[in-house]
């Protein structure tokens, strides 16, 4: 199945051990990871800013990152599709992708439920669903 995992699901899944970190692993070994580059981005800001990583380990996670994901260019989605905006990106990396499903811990985006088909689900949802 293709799959997005939310910046904030990769960064658990990097900077910290348990769920997040057996999802991430999970969607290695038997799912196709979809990314983008806005979601990179957010992931690489947040490492070396609010978790403090060493701009060389985040250079690794990057590069490790883009050699296990097929990245895409998220669509435009309209702009009532969520109540924070800055979400809209990963809803269109979602619908780019033509995934199955998409990894949240984003309230804003949980709220939904789906978009465009695509189910959007907690960690712990998608974990019992993937695994």
């Amino acid at each position: 199945m293709r799959v997005v995992l939310d910046a904030n699901v990769l960064l658990a899944g990097f900077a910290t051990h348990g769920l997040c970190e057996a999802l991430v692993a999970v969607v290695l070994e038997s799912q196709h990871l979809i990314l983008s580059e806005h979601l990179l981005g957010e992931v690489r800001r947040h490492l070396t800013g609010k978790f403090r990583v060493p701009e060389a380990r985040a250079s690794e996670i990057d590069a490790f990152l883009r050699e296990q994901a097929k990245l895409v260019e998220p669509v435009a989605v309209p702009r009532n599709a969520c109540r924070d905006r800055d979400d809209l990106p990963v809803l269109g990396t979602a619908l780019a992708g033509q995934v199955g499903l998409l990894v949240t811990g984003d309230q804003d985006l949980l709220t939904l439920g789906e978009h465009g088909g695509v189910p959007i689900v907690t960690p712990r949802a998608g974990y019992e669903r993937l695994r």
